[in-house]
């Protein structure tokens, strides 16, 4: 899915994520433990949703997007003198090297056709001692009901270009030189895989 497609998107996407709210509160209250007092980088932030439940709780947080449409309704959205939205393409980060003690990524490495330049971007920019926080849906070998989402997804524009069952995805992580500090299931309408990594350091 493009960006032009996202930006179709964006009108609806709180909408689309309503359905999930009782996952997602469970996934606000895990992210905050870990961000308080804390510099933090979300990637695919979408129209806020993570960024404007958390940033209470942490020192400052750089929100992005590669949607410009998502990133407006963000702002419409949430308003905070430590939360700043901006566009940018999670494979090519204008931030320095080590810039922030948590990085967030969620559900948006199996949309991504490289997941592994933004993963070795993420690596880039967080702190040797940092977190990456990168809940993910995780769909394979789901029951029929979830696969039928799935096509109508597809239909819509919603294409996969990875389709990981929560072990599977927890194993790229691996292989990108991620360490899993803690991993668990949420329910939601996709199961999804809230996992919590350091960086390898001789990766």
């Amino acid at each position: 899915m493009n960006a032009k497609s996202w930006d179709r998107f964006a009108k609806i996407y709180d909408g689309f994520m309503a359905k999930d709210a009782l996952a997602y509160e469970q996934m606000y209250d895990l992210i905050r433990r870990k961000v308080k007092d804390k510099t933090v980088l979300e990637l695919a932030t979408g129209t806020g949703l993570i960024a404007g439940h958390i940033v209470k709780k942490a020192t400052h947080i750089e929100a992005t997007d590669f949607s410009a449409e998502m990133i407006e309704k963000a702002k419409k959205n949430y308003n905070s003198t430590k939360l700043h939205f901006s566009v940018q393409d999670a494979r090519t980060l204008p931030y320095a090297d080590q810039s922030f003690d948590v990085v967030i990524i969620a559900n948006a490495l199996h949309i991504m056709p490289e997941p592994e330049k933004a993963l070795s971007e993420i690596k880039r920019v967080l702190k040797d001692d940092g977190i990456l926080i990168a809940p993910n849906f995780t769909d394979a070998d789901s029951s029929f009901k979830t696969r039928l989402r799935l096509r109508f997804m597809s239909a819509a524009g919603f294409k996969l270009t990875s389709k990981w069952s929560g072990d599977a995805y927890i194993a790229f992580l691996r292989k990108n030189g991620w360490l899993i500090e803690s991993a668990k299931t949420l329910k939601a309408a996709f199961p999804l895989t809230y996992v919590e990594c350091k960086k390898e350091m001789n990766s």
